[in-house]
């Protein structure tokens, strides 16, 4: 699917408000959004190819702007497209602005049949997209949901390419406890707010079991982001809610598939965790994500999403299974770009007796003492970025989970 160019943006601008002109004012919220995804169904297919060409435009232009997201639609972007470069987000002028009904047909011209119907009901819809310009591949993924009745759209860029394991300063120890070749089994975690880097993280550990141990791979994600090529593993890509019908459901399929990995790229409610645990006792290596800031919060969040009648059994399975947790952050830095720093835990004896025991509140000082095993304290490697003159102190200081402590390490100094 080529972009529009410069000289049809014009031409493409009256199709969609030829479009819009044929709905009524009479006509408002979600049947107003129904009534323009009929007319878009019915328009003719070089027609929908015109306006989907005009919005590969806005995807293109945000790739080269560096940008990691785009917005459109919906009452608070105020009829323009906004990017996020570099973690500020702001609008774009040059695109224009577009009305609702204008947004509402870009947005319901790339959606199915099946993922419109899907929205209607739900009000929501993740999904996946991808398109082709001058033989490049630009994959995304997005989420579609109402803002003050209003259609509205954010799209995640997914790279391109994985970044190399290497690069992102593991230690020795921590690379081998993620590798299939160290170990079979075992519970690794990736976390971190939204848009710091879990799932560019997460596909940087499978590239590299990919490319150096043979096995059977699957992947379960909602959507599927990066699609990884099968080398000496064979990689398998099972989207929730076109492949399978959950993630929970997905995992539990995964065993009859002969896996050696599996990766659940969100363990977002208890029978998702539960399955993760089963998995992993029955002697396979289980990589995930939370939305935690730090490696002890990541194991206490796992306990409370869980019913309180299988909490016990659920502390001593953890201390079991968890190998590793790798809590990140993306910190804006003095470049004007941002870096990683982040939490290692690794699941060692100590650790593991302090799971086991419900002693969370003494892994922290477990992990500022244990450099010599790959772990490391967030507080620490924002001590390590701003010593190597990548962050400022006033940023090391905001993004450190415990803000004491990283007062007095920079006291220290």
């Amino acid at each position: 699917m080529e972009a529009v160019q410069a000289t049809d943006y014009s031409s493409v601008r009256t199709l969609i408000g030829h479009v819009t002109s044929q709905v009524s004012e009479l006509v408002q919220g979600l049947e107003r959004h129904i009534f323009i995804g009929n007319v878009v169904a019915n328009l003719p297919e070089d027609q929908r190819l015109e306006i989907r060409s005009l919005f590969n435009s806005f995807l293109i232009k945000m790739r080269e702007n560096n940008a990691s997201d785009i917005d459109m639609g919906g009452f608070g972007s105020g009829g323009k497209i906004w990017y996020r470069i570099f973690g500020s987000k702001s609008p774009v002028d040059s695109w224009g602005t577009f009305t609702s009904a204008e947004t509402s047909v870009i947005i319901q011209n790339i959606l199915t049949e099946r993922q419109r119907q899907y929205f209607y009901d739900k009000r929501n819809l993740d999904f996946s997209y991808s398109f082709t310009d001058n033989g490049k591949v630009y994959r995304f993924r997005a989420d579609v949901y109402i803002d003050l009745e209003e259609v509205a759209l954010n799209m995640r860029a997914i790279n391109q390419q994985v970044r190399p394991i290497q690069d992102l300063g593991f230690h020795p120890n921590v690379l081998k406890v993620m590798s299939l070749a160290h170990t079979k089994e075992g519970l690794i975690l990736v976390t971190g707010i939204t848009g710091s880097g879990k799932s560019s993280t997460l596909d940087s550990i499978i590239d590299m079991n990919n490319h150096t141990v043979n096995g059977h791979i699957v992947v379960i994600g909602s959507p599927i982001e990066y699609v990884h090529l099968s080398d000496k593993c064979i990689v398998r890509h099972r989207e929730v809610g076109r492949d399978t019908l959950s993630f929970k459901e997905g995992a539990v399929e995964s065993l009859r598939q002969d896996p050696d990995i599996v990766m659940i790229t969100e363990m977002r409610d208890a029978d998702t965790i539960m399955t993760a645990l089963e998995i992993t006792d029955s002697g396979h290596k289980v990589f995930s994500t939370l939305h935690t800031a730090s490696a002890v919060e990541s194991v206490d969040r796992i306990v409370a999403e869980v019913p309180p009648t299988e909490q016990e059994r659920v502390w001593q399975r953890l201390a079991d299974v968890l190998q590793c947790v790798v809590s990140q952050k993306l910190i804006p830095s003095l470049d004007g770009k941002r870096v990683m720093a982040k939490e290692v835990l690794i699941g060692s004896p100590s650790v593991k007796a302090a799971i086991k025991n419900k002693n969370t509140s003494e892994i922290y000082q477990m992990i500022s003492e244990s450099a010599d095993l790959g772990m490391i304290t967030m507080e620490q490697d924002l001590k390590r970025l701003y010593t190597q003159k990548k962050i400022s102190k006033e940023n090391a200081l905001n993004y450190a989970n415990n803000k004491r402590r990283m007062e007095q390490i920079l006291q220290m100094m």
